[in-house]
């Protein structure tokens, strides 16, 4: 049977299309350069990926791919690829690898991993996951069978600040109900870059009347869609937040009957917020008074209102919790905490549902291991993160104290995720061992004792579950490259190697996740008879939970004060206090470094460093730039495309300038992560949030400088 009888063979060829006449087959699988996994239909021949589109059946993506979905062919079988264990030698600076066998890889890492467990124990020994997540509850069940609680991830910088401010004020996270929602406060996030799969979603709601209120100092694309647009002075975003609630509380507005039943320490919090009145609020963030309380009255009159907020910059502040603690208050302040068109109780397993994650992952206790790295620094962290927080690592690994730091074993590390990046690098080299997994040999991976590959989401066994009930298990479509293995199957090879008595993991990757996913009624064996992926049963979650259980915080209510940062010795209040460096909290830091600097911003086509080396999404911005005012610009003699010099008191980099609105006078703007100008060498490596010990990536004084042409 001819199944395109009006093409010809060429004409088919030509155009990939699938068939019996051209032996193309389309397989489904999933896109992992960034966490948004949309659904792949991949186009193979004779065992190689020849096309890539968007499933049209997921949900998630809906046919579509963004820039980086789309170079996934590049990303696959780019020339960097590592094909095979790789072991140094020469010396930690040295920069020639030899091949080595699976066997041989394997065996010197657990020997050298027991080696310093009988030396120095076990919590010598850091685990380590970049941006890869699927591997998470397999990498910290690894680590606790092994004795270590130093599991830590990138989420050291993304994300658990948040929740540990969420946690604070509630307990749990909430997300925004945008579908039935009224008004949207949108918080420094730009989804168009970071969640462009979501997007469609947000403009639909948009057309059919959601209002929006963006918060942020950079115009965004969101930007004109927002009915209003509060651009605020970067790490002021606490001010404002009290600001609004002094225009909600003083005009009546907060929602009393919440507040009154379900809150402590409302009466500490509305005398804290009397001294954020607009004019002060003004004075502080720069944001008109009249802007502020037109935006504070929308946001609480509306019948319904939700709050969206990215994974991190409202906390790469050094007083990031505490301004997201003020911000994330307003939504029980005006009582659309767990109610439909607010913010609804976010599950705490990434699957989405009813599953043993926890259960799997922490497989040891705390009381049987030792203090995690910084454990009694960062006491809050310690109550509310399951896991270590890696930033504080170079410090313990150059101090020894409480106990040294000799190894790590990292998934996709990248030592230009902290703050002083070199400083990371060289406490890299102290190490007595290092071992990377990755898919490229990166600048991080070139520092490791022994490198391993591993597997793109093409070439492995995968889950994903997108909210609240769709899933798909993938089979590989193509057989690795080179040697390549999973993620997964590394860890378990590695728990077999390193002697750990564990039952699950000895069994493999599909019957642990059985086990995870027990609760949910559904197995592995249901998800490969769909293999485009399944709807799942609808799972009700009721809305106002709280009036049965309480909220899960110490009091049982919402805390305006809270009872754990009280305790820790920290304000109990979402106390605003200014950046460590700004033009107010340093005067004469300014006097030369007048510019506050906000970097970590997200570029569609690039995520953080996984894709700068594909042609195609790398020539979309080719040259490092940093973003700047043309106010600024004109009083430095600065043009576009001019070579500049990106200052801080600390260090500099080379750039190109772009002069642009997108940034408001006085502020630069620098997208993170290009290896040629790496901006976090320009902040001090203890320049952190006290509380999460989050970096303060978006506000820190900085200059500017023209380089002449020799």
């Amino acid at each position: 049977m001819i199944s395109h009888p009006d093409l010809s063979i060429e004409q088919l060829q030509e155009g990939k299309i699938s068939g019996f006449e051209t032996q193309i087959e389309i397989k489904k699988t999933t896109c992992a350069i960034c966490s948004a996994n949309c659904g792949i239909d991949a186009s193979v021949k004779d065992g190689v990926v020849i096309k890539v589109e968007g499933t049209a059946e997921n949900p998630a993506n809906k046919g579509t791919l963004c820039s980086k979905g789309a170079a996934n062919r590049q990303y696959i079988y780019h020339e960097d690829r590592i094909r095979t264990p790789l072991l140094k030698r020469g010396g930690k600076n040295s920069t020639e690898f030899e091949p080595i066998s699976w066997d041989q890889a394997l065996d010197i890492i657990s020997s050298r991993m027991l080696e310093i467990k009988d030396q120095s124990g076990p919590e010598s020994v850091v685990f380590f996951s970049g941006f890869p997540k699927r591997l998470r509850p397999f990498l910290k069940r690894l680590a606790h069978g092994f004795g270590s609680p130093n599991y830590c991830t990138e989420s050291s910088t993304c994300f658990y600040a948040t929740l540990i401010a969420n946690k604070l004020n509630y307990g749990c996270a909430g997300e925004a109900d945008i579908q039935n929602s009224e008004c949207l406060l949108v918080w420094s996030t730009n989804p168009f870059h970071s969640a462009t799969a979501d997007v469609s979603n947000l403009l639909d709601a948009i057309d059919t009347g959601l209002k929006i209120i963006e918060v942020g100092p950079l115009i965004t694309p969101l930007s004109s869609h927002a009915d209003i647009h509060l651009r605020i002075r970067p790490g002021t975003s606490g001010a404002l937040a009290l600001g609004m609630a002094h225009v909600i509380i003083e005009e009546g507005l907060y929602d009393s009957d919440f507040v009154n039943h379900w809150t402590v320490g409302f009466d500490e919090y509305r005398k804290y917020t009397k001294q954020f009145t607009p004019s002060a609020t003004e004075e502080i963030t720069s944001v008109p008074a009249a802007s502020i309380i037109q935006a504070a009255r929308l946001y609480a009159s509306s019948k319904t209102s939700s709050l969206m907020s990215g994974a991190s910059p409202t906390v790469h502040h050094t007083n990031g919790v505490q301004n997201h603690r003020a911000i994330t208050a307003l939504i029980g302040l005006t009582g659309n905490f767990d109610r439909k068109g607010g913010n609804r109780v976010i599950p705490s397993s990434h699957y989405g549902f009813n599953t043993r994650q926890d259960e799997f992952e922490q497989s040891k206790p705390w009381s049987e291991m030792a203090p995690r790295i910084a454990q009694e620094v960062l006491p809050v962290w310690s109550e509310l993160v399951e896991q270590a927080q890696a930033i504080p690592l170079p410090a313990q690994i150059h101090s020894g104290k409480p106990y040294p730091i000799r190894a790590m074993l990292a998934f996709g590390l990248n030592y230009r995720m902290w703050p002083g990046s070199d400083n990371m690098k060289e406490s890299l080299k102290k190490l007595d061992f290092l071992v990377d997994i990755d898919l490229f040999l990166t600048d991080s991976a070139k520092l490791a004792d022994l490198v391993l590959p591993a597997c793109t989401s093409f070439e492995k066994n995968d889950l994903r579950v997108w909210s609240p009930n769709y899933a798909i298990w993938t089979e590989p479509v193509i057989k690795p490259v080179g040697e390549s293995r999973s993620d997964i199957n590394i860890i378990i090879d590695l728990a077999d190697k390193l002697g750990l008595d564990d039952p699950l993991l000895k069994q493999g990757q599909e019957a642990c996740l059985d086990w995870i996913i027990k609760p949910s009624g559904f197995t592995i064996s249901d998800l490969k008879a769909a293999p485009g992926g399944m709807f799942l049963p609808e799972i009700e979650t009721p809305f106002f939970q709280y009036k049965e259980k309480g909220f899960p915080t110490p009091s049982g209510k919402m805390e305006f004060c809270s009872s754990i940062l009280k305790k820790a010795g920290y304000d109990a209040l979402p106390k605003y206090v200014e950046p460590k460096h700004s033009p107010v909290s340093a005067p004469e830091m300014a006097l030369d470094y007048p510019l506050i600097l906000n970097t970590g911003s997200r570029l569609p086509m690039f995520m953080h460093s996984r894709t700068f080396r594909l042609p195609w999404t790398r020539a979309l911005r080719h040259d490092p730039m940093a973003d700047i005012n043309p106010i600024d610009g004109e009083r430095r003699d600065i043009k576009t495309g001019d070579t500049i010099k990106l200052s801080t008191h600390r260090s500099s980099i080379t750039v190109k300038a772009h002069i642009t609105q997108r940034v408001p006078p006085g502020v630069v703007a620098m997208f993170h992560a290009y290896p040629e100008a790496d901006v976090n060498l320009l902040i001090e490596p203890d320049y952190c949030d006290p509380i999460s010990g989050y970096p303060g990536f978006k506000s820190l004084l900085c200059e500017v400088t023209k380089i002449m042409d020799d």
